[in-house]
């Protein structure tokens, strides 16, 4: 028994064609990504990758196998966010948003708090604000120079 075209899409309303296209390239998109990525032996990819890069990779996979079949269970008419696949979807996302924080951190400059301090003080030093303290600690009320004079 063979379809015609015409009667293949005479099957759901035009108005969703573009939607139906844009589905298809997505599709066709993630099946060649996913070709790429198996293409190469998991373990030789992660060999090359640093710890934090594994993580992400690992992450990164488990999240999108899980979206697929949440995809998936909304094809088959299941409600996904009645399904276990959402509270494993938000265990995913709490693990990746740490393996972010992780690399900002790395990313963030080092603080020398040595450096800093110096660099603050410096900024705040106010050379009259040391000269009057200096006044303030004579108890005679005298400048420390005046009294050099008096004592010659």
């Amino acid at each position: 028994m063979e379809i015609s075209a015409e009667n293949n899409t005479e099957d759901y309303p035009h108005e969703i064609d573009e939607q139906l296209k844009t589905f298809d390239s997505s599709v066709s998109s993630i099946k060649a990504m996913l070709e790429k990525l198996m293409s190469v032996p998991r373990n030789e990819l992660q060999q090359k990758l640093e710890p934090l890069e594994q993580a992400k990779l690992e992450l990164l996979s488990v999240y999108t196998l899980n979206s697929l079949f949440w995809m998936y269970l909304v094809t088959q008419g299941v409600n996904p966010k009645e399904h276990a696949l959402k509270q494993e979807l938000e265990r995913i996302k709490k693990h990746m948003n740490r393996v972010t924080e992780l690399t900002e951190k790395k990313k963030a400059a080092r603080l020398d708090r040595g450096a800093a301090s110096r660099f603050v003080r410096n900024a705040l030093y106010d050379p009259q604000e040391k000269e009057g303290k200096r006044k303030s600690a004579d108890p005679g009320g005298h400048a420390p120079d005046a009294k050099k004079k008096n004592n010659k």
